[in-house]
């Protein structure tokens, strides 16, 4: 009894430090700019991550950002996107879920393809260039097209943005997706369906609904998942996967530039 009690005096601790840290870093956001003050004028620009489509134009290009959604919900939770293009195109096309509006919630480019998220500067979380880029394109076509909510979202447990993103990982193993432990949503899962693939499409996933659950993959290491609150150890590199702020140590970008 007395090590089931350290065991949730030890979770609790991690969740309340993580809290405290994601916090400690919004006001530190806040405090340095004023840009994202206001949901109508806050930044929207490029970041200037993603390669020029002109510049690469003979390369096919395959990228996943994610960026702090808006408002309170920046300090717990990321938002998202894949972008893409074939060989000889130069523009990306930019696929996310986003909760406003009626209908279908899958949008295709409303935003810039490496814009910040209404004042949130955008990180890269996978990129994949050439041959692989381009064997992988159909696929992620397909996976968006099969995606099993596309008018329905929930910010909490899902599914929202990250349930999409996690849905084209599993359809997609090639595309190596680590959604950090923040992404709320990555691990929702049809009731009927609570055991599968994680959301980078290697290794199994036990989950109901996304409010319990636990993953052994090979992007994302061990990770628990209560309440939507996800904990975990990372093996490739070694770092813990935190909530709220994600994860603590090296990151892992995949890049399949020659």
């Amino acid at each position: 009894m007395l090590s089931v009690k350290m065991v949730l005096l030890s979770f609790l601790a991690v969740v309340l430090l993580s809290l405290a840290a994601s916090l400690a870093q919004a006001t530190r956001s806040a405090e340095a700019s004023s840009e994202r003050g206001g949901w109508a004028t806050a930044r929207r620009d490029s970041a200037g991550l993603a390669p020029d489509p002109q510049r690469y134009a003979s390369e096919a290009i395959v990228q996943v950002y994610a960026a702090p959604t808006w408002g309170w919900k920046g300090v717990v939770a990321v938002h998202p996107w894949i972008i893409f293009k074939r060989a000889g195109e130069t523009r990306y096309s930019r696929y996310e879920v986003i909760s406003w509006g009626s209908g279908d919630k899958v949008r295709l480019n409303r935003n810039l393809p490496d814009g910040y998220w209404y004042g949130a500067r955008p990180r890269l979380l996978v990129t994949h260039r050439g041959a692989a880029a381009a064997a992988m394109i159909p696929q992620i076509e397909a996976a968006i097209r099969s995606y099993p909510w596309p008018t329905t979202y929930r910010a909490w447990p899902g599914p929202n943005s990250n349930t999409f993103l996690a849905h084209i990982g599993r359809e997609v193993p090639a595309l190596k997706l680590d959604l950090p432990a923040n992404a709320i949503g990555k691990d929702y899962r049809s009731l009927w369906h609570p055991l599968g693939l994680p959301p980078s499409g290697r290794g199994v996933q036990f989950s109901l609904l996304g409010v319990l659950g636990v993953t052994a993959g090979a992007e994302e290491g061990l990770e628990v998942n209560v309440l939507g609150i996800n904990l975990g150890l990372d093996f490739t590199p070694l770092r813990l996967r935190l909530p709220f702020i994600g994860g603590l140590g090296q990151d892992n970008l995949q890049d399949d530039r020659p």
